[in-house]
């Protein structure tokens, strides 16, 4: 009985914002295509099953994406977008209003992996950001280099900047089960750095790197990257305090909560700029990397300069594609 109490809830769910997705639609219909140049433009805070989130200087909008704009684009709408929207006159039950998006401006970056399920598909999951900071922890857990390699690809790939950042420095000597981490884990950034790829070293508990970071977040807009457990989130609440990144994996945007995600989201820093989480992104499956460009993202494996971590690197991606 209990089960077939929330299938029923379930199936009203759907047939609710089946209802809503037409009626935004029907709200929209009879408008001219060809004054798709004169809509506002707003850009994509979060994508939502059935909807996604638009900011705008006038006030966030709740859209749905027209089906012909679904069939005619190359992906699916993603954090970051710049959309063209088409208000409809109607808000949801908290007040927001409501919107169908028309059009998908080009893209300056994306950040592109493997599909979870097909790996010979791309799944976009980040546009137009600048930078990708990626974390990683000098223990607990354990940096784990070939991860890294496999993000700065992906950033590179995507036309984002990288940045290195060495977490929990202040936890180096301290774990028994990974004595004496510190020397070689800098060792790595020197390398990097000579690769030049920017790095940093930061510890949330002493405050070492923390205004260092600031720095290189103001004013830009920041994918975050890394394992689970490096501190990103304990980072960014050194910087905003009032920031909790770690309640990002589902939100709520309805009083009916309908409307929920496990994709990435954005958030704006008081200083300037936003950090974009990712919590359903663990692995880097990377999407466009092939035999004949790999070499590319290891100008140090091709000159013989590269340290046996970054040629075990090159080795284990080249047998995955």
């Amino acid at each position: 009985m209990e089960s077939q109490q929330r299938f029923s809830h379930r199936s009203r769910d759907a047939q609710q914002d089946k209802m809503e997705k037409t009626a935004l639609l029907r709200a929209a219909e009879g408008s001219d295509a060809a004054d798709i140049q004169t809509l506002p433009i707003g850009q994509v805070v979060q994508v939502y099953s059935q909807f996604c989130r638009v900011e705008h200087p006038d006030g966030d909008r709740l859209c749905m994406i027209r089906k012909t704009l679904g069939k005619l684009s190359d992906s699916a709408i993603v954090v970051g977008d710049l959309v063209r929207f088409r208000d409809t006159g109607m808000r949801d039950e908290g007040g927001l209003a409501q919107a169908v998006i028309e059009q998908a401006l080009p893209r300056k970056t994306i950040l592109t992996r493997a599909g979870s399920f097909r790996t010979h598909a791309a799944q976009p999951i980040v546009a137009n950001a600048q930078q990708m900071l990626i974390v990683a922890s000098v223990v607990q857990p354990r940096v784990k280099w070939g991860l890294v390699d496999r993000m700065l690809i992906a950033a590179q790939g995507g036309g984002l900047v990288p940045v290195i950042c060495l977490n929990k420095i202040d936890l180096a000597g301290a774990d028994s089960k990974s004595p004496d981490q510190l020397d070689p884990a800098l060792a790595a950034l020197a390398h990097y750095q000579a690769m030049g790829i920017s790095t940093l070293q930061a510890s949330a508990t002493t405050g070492a790197g923390i205004e260092q970071l600031k720095k290189i977040l103001v004013g830009q807009s920041t994918v975050l990257a890394g394992h689970s457990g490096v501190g990103k989130s304990t980072l960014i609440s050194a910087i905003q305090p009032n920031l909790d990144i770690r309640v990002g994996v589902v939100s709520v945007l309805t009083e009916k909560g309908r409307h929920t995600t496990t994709s990435a989201q954005r958030y704006p820093l008081d200083i300037g700029g936003y950090v974009i989480d990712t919590p359903g992104v663990k692995v880097f499956g990377l999407w466009g990397v092939t035999a004949d460009n790999l070499g590319d993202y290891f100008p140090d494996v091709q000159d013989d300069t590269a340290p046996r971590w970054r040629i075990e690197s090159y080795r284990r991606i080249a047998a995955s594609i």
